[in-house]
């Protein structure tokens, strides 16, 4: 890995782990991410309690699991290590020993950009930033990783909400 991407989660874990509730807040949202559980869980509810709006929370629940189950795909085939030095501390286990794409981040991001579109707020996207600092300071993804799952994340909720107004 480059020393480049190492250097930048030791400074990251210098900065913040420090921090008494960033931990504890990374690793929360660890288990909230853990397979888009957290996100698909929120795309039911929605899909059950928002009756008028049920469709695009359905497109919510899709966009998690496409873009998680993309993500999954993309790891097996590229085979990236985790990070992986004496430097990084490493703050939470994970399923797999793949590191490229986050699906954390990936997931994140899809339903973040969905919820954002379902609730015509910018708010929800605070969240992608927040989920992509969190794995790079549990140790757990390089920030590479972090930035190409924001991407494969919110082109899986473009995908899927262009295919929402499209079958509506």
């Amino acid at each position: 890995m480059s020393n480049k991407e190492v250097q930048i989660l030791v400074d990251i874990q210098k900065n913040l782990l420090a921090q008494p509730a960033v931990l504890p807040t990374a690793k929360g949202l660890s288990l909230l991410g853990e397979h888009a559980a957290g996100w698909l869980a929120l795309g039911t509810v929605g899909v059950v309690a928002d009756k008028r709006r049920r469709r695009s929370w359905a497109g919510l629940f899709v966009a998690a699991l496409a873009s998680h189950a993309a993500s999954v795909i993309i790891k097996r085939i590229v085979r990236r290590p985790r990070p992986n030095d004496v430097l990084i501390q490493i703050g939470v286990g994970t399923p797999s020993k793949l590191s490229f794409p986050s699906s954390h981040a990936t997931s994140t991001t899809a339903t973040m950009v969905y919820l954002a579109r379902i609730t015509k707020s910018p708010l929800p996207l605070l969240g992608i930033p927040v989920m992509a600092l969190s794995r790079m300071v549990l140790g757990v993804h390089y920030p590479t990783d972090v930035l190409a799952g924001t991407i494969l994340g919110a082109a899986t909720a473009e995908a899927v909400h262009k295919f929402e107004r499209a079958t509506a």
